[in-house]
């Protein structure tokens, strides 16, 4: 017998670790399961972040994409979508953008394409080449979905979008197993247990966008500033790539690398949320951060630069501390304010777990998908679901 429920395959260039990937797990293992079937079809390819999604019925494909336009792949995705027959095809930013094409050749009736954040090469949204190729490939996407208001405004206003066609659909954050600890918990390994420290930290993949180097050099700031802090201020780096040795060179420059922690990538981060005193984001350019959401539910205040959607999610002194991107200095001194003020950070962190309650649940995020994934299909598909 043939299943009835309409097949959503969810284009990606990589299936790794990382925000726009959790959000596709976070999506896929919430969604009721009767709604939908889901495949997951990545460009290059799958790695074992899949095993993060625990529905047992979800196809994975890897194509394996040489580098280069996505042209060469054309006919392969093509055949791919007449054989799975999707009732949506959903692509996620600039780089699966491409095969709302083939999806359009198919016939796919439902082309979903959702803005997650910004590129490296383009953190204001200004690089023209980004821009018309977003405007070449529109009138093969039937409905776009922006994670932050900053995105929508990218949309309708740089690219030219009619608004009706744009959704904006906040990241929700699993409250459940992100929650606040009654007092700060040791995380397994972690040298620092000393209940009189005071620890900040950050987590995600440590590449150029993320600036975690940045957080290294305010880290040696505040304590070349604040020398009383060296008995209790500590740093915490959770995550692998480039910038990690490159960090941990700027401490160890500075005689501080005793004072830090950085073990490469962990699958803890619940634990390592609750492990902490004061979350820290440090990026260039952010859509709507997974991190900074799950920091808010583990009930932390946050410090984080003011770049694409981070201002939305955190309001200066009222969940956490907002500072200008690239600047060790203006993020130094918010981590020594915090840093000398315990009680009044964990006020803010406070805050940011009732604002995670009220408006960030993953209930309203998955309610938001289903109902933008219904629209899509339309009531006579829906109406032969039901029937089936």
């Amino acid at each position: 017998m043939n299943d009835p429920r309409p097949l959503i395959a969810h284009i990606v260039y990589r299936f790794d670790t990382g925000g726009l990937e959790n959000g596709v797990v976070n999506l896929i293992n919430h969604m009721p399961a009767d709604a939908f079937r889901h495949a997951i079809i990545s460009l290059t390819e799958i790695t074992d972040f899949k095993k993060r999604i625990t529905r047992p019925d979800i196809q994975f494909i890897a194509l394996e994409k040489p580098p280069g336009h996505l042209l060469r792949i054309y006919p392969q995705l093509y055949r791919l979508f007449r054989h799975l027959q999707p009732a949506i095809v959903h692509t996620r930013n600039l780089a699966a953008l491409e095969a709302t094409i083939p999806a359009w050749a198919a016939r796919v009736p439902g082309r979903i394409h959702g803005e997650h954040g910004r590129d490296v090469g383009d953190l204001n949204g200004t690089n023209k080449k980004y821009q018309w190729a977003r405007r070449i490939y529109s009138p093969f996407v039937k409905q776009y979905i922006a994670l932050s208001q900053d995105l929508a405004h990218y949309l309708t206003e740089a690219i030219g979008i009619n608004e009706k066609r744009v959704t904006q659909i906040y990241n929700g954050v699993d409250a459940i197993r992100f929650h606040p600890a009654p007092a700060r918990q040791a995380i397994p390994g972690c040298p620092f247990t000393d209940p009189e420290h005071w620890i900040v930290g950050t987590v995600g993949r440590m590449q150029t966008v993320k600036d975690q180097t940045n957080l290294a050099k305010a880290f040696v700031l505040a304590m070349q500033a604040n020398p009383s802090l060296r008995d209790r201020l500590r740093l915490i780096m959770v995550g692998e790539g480039p910038l990690r040795q490159e960090s941990l060179a700027i401490l160890d420059a500075a005689g501080l690398a005793e004072l830090a922690w950085l073990p490469g990538e962990r699958n803890d981060t619940p634990e390592i949320m609750r492990g902490l005193d004061c979350f820290v984001l440090p990026s260039l350019g952010e859509g709507i951060s997974n991190t900074i959401l799950e920091a808010m539910a583990s009930g932390l205040p946050v410090i984080a630069t003011a770049v694409g959607g981070n201002t939305e999610l955190v309001g200066e002194n009222v969940n956490g501390r907002l500072v200008s991107a690239a600047d060790p200095e203006s993020l130094a001194h918010a981590i020594v304010a915090l840093a000398k003020a315990p009680e009044s950070a964990r006020s803010l962190g406070q805050t940011g777990r009732q604002l995670v309650e009220a408006r960030y649940s993953m209930g309203a995020m998955v309610a938001s998908y289903q109902k933008l994934y219904e629209r899509a299909l339309g009531p006579k598909k829906l109406h032969r679901q039901a029937t089936t």
